[in-house]
């Protein structure tokens, strides 16, 4: 069963769940797909990855991983190999943090899983260097951890592929910060490796220029009992589409993936996870919300979890939340849980897409409030507890701000005449249990 939430509904609250006491009496499947050569797979692990370019075929939008996404802007990043300059990388490292450009039969490429996709597999061809940030082994400190920063700055159209490795050795802590910005056309690879103990935090903010087009493959892997905290902002850019894949391959390893997205008129973003459970005693929190107002705004959030049947005493939630501030945008949300075993602690997921809440508004407005200040608490309640867990408060008050902006240029709708073919409330929650 693939759970897909309708758009453009009004206000959906989330309803708490204990998900502690999930079990399962054999293989539990919440969606299957076409794979890239049509054959219908019984399981997203049997999904194709590779390193050949060749074994993913030009998408012509019936793919399961393609079909919610527009082509025609992505175009130049799926014909082929690119060799464009569009994009500058500047690292600025904190204190014992070292970084590297090293060519691309470096040993320490392609650790952490395979391309999944076209874009994926074009960036991986088509790079000539790579950037290697590397976390020292270290005994991790209880004091707040700096700051290492990578600027990816676009300067111009032409297709460009960038390629960054983001390692944390044994023992280490800290926080990494992409920060992408300007003009570009880029496909991109972000491997991000941690090892046993290690506890990593990084974080990507697409804050492109709104003409931007970027592809970017995620790929995680964790070690034993390895934690890490992945964050995605994505907020500028004409087409942003973010693919993490999470493997989670020594014992109780943990991941915790956010994301914050505010999509505009014309825009397009989306985001398509997969966490991997594949050893026992891990642990898996996903959380993604976003906001969207303006005729053509789009967002498409696909979250896919998998438990292997030797993934025993796993214990995992995703969730996404979208909240529809004007007429003309539309929110796609689908949820997947695949269970191969039975021993497991608890996993669940929900789903909810809503209008903007009238009721909140008129209690606002009804104590003094004016309208437009009255939206604003709305919608920072709604991103409120998502910020708290980001973990860096140079880009918490950045969100902040930038959360400030997006309000600013809302208009205000026309809240009486709601579209006819729309459901009042859409929420989605399970638990398997």
């Amino acid at each position: 069963m693939t759970t897909t939430t309708p758009t453009a509904l009004t206000g959906a609250t989330a309803l708490p769940l204990d998900h502690s006491r999930a079990t399962a009496d054999g293989a539990h499947n919440h969606g299957t797909a076409p794979s890239h050569s049509g054959a219908r797979e019984t399981s997203r692990g049997q999904r194709r990855t590779s390193f050949d370019l060749e074994d993913f075929p030009v998408p012509t939008g019936r793919e399961e991983e393609w079909r919610f996404t527009p082509l025609a802007p992505l175009a130049p990043l799926l014909a082929g190999r690119v060799d464009g300059n569009g994009v500058r990388t500047t690292v600025t490292p904190a204190p014992g943090v070292s970084v590297e450009q090293v060519s691309r039969d470096d040993a320490r490429l392609g650790q952490a899983g395979r391309p999944g996709d076209r874009a994926a597999a074009v960036a991986w061809a088509s790079f000539d260097t790579a950037t290697v940030v590397t976390l020292p082994a270290a005994t991790p400190s209880e004091e707040p951890s700096e700051v290492t920063s990578v600027l990816v700055e676009g300067v111009g159209d032409a297709p460009t592929a960038a390629h960054l490795v983001v390692r944390a050795e044994t023992g280490s802590s800290g926080v990494v910060v992409l920060d992408h910005v300007g003009q570009a056309a880029l496909t991109e690879t972000v491997e991000i490796v941690a090892e046993p103990g290690a506890n990593l935090t990084v974080v990507s903010l697409q804050g492109w220029a709104s003409g931007a087009v970027h592809a970017a493959s995620h790929r995680i892997r964790l070690d034993e009992g390895a934690t890490v905290k992945h964050v995605v902002v994505s907020l500028g850019g004409a087409l942003v589409r973010i693919t993490p894949d999470v493997e989670l391959v020594g014992e109780r390893g943990s991941v915790t993936a956010l994301g914050l997205y505010y999509a505009d008129a014309g825009q397009h973003l989306e985001h398509r996870l997969f966490v991997d459970h594949a050893v026992p005693d891990c642990r898996s929190r996903v959380t993604y919300k976003g906001a969207l107002q303006g005729e053509g705004a789009r967002s498409v959030w696909v979250g896919d979890v998998l438990i292997r049947v030797e993934a025993e005493g796993t214990d995992t939630y995703e969730e996404n939340r979208n909240l529809v501030l004007t007429d003309g945008a539309r929110a796609d949300s689908v949820p997947n849980l695949e269970i191969e075993t039975g021993l497991i602690e608890g996993a669940g997921h929900a789903s909810a897409t809503g209008r903007f809440d009238d009721e909140q508004l008129f209690y606002l407005r009804s104590r003094g409030i004016p309208e437009t200040e009255a939206r604003r608490l709305v919608v920072r309640g709604f991103f409120a507890d998502l910020l708290a867990q980001v973990g860096v408060p140079e880009v918490e008050e950045r969100l902040l701000e930038q959360i400030e902006l997006e309000l600013a240029a809302v208009s205000t709708p026309d809240v009486s005449t709601p579209a006819v073919s729309t459901p009042a409330v859409s929420v989605r929650e399970e638990d398997v249990s």
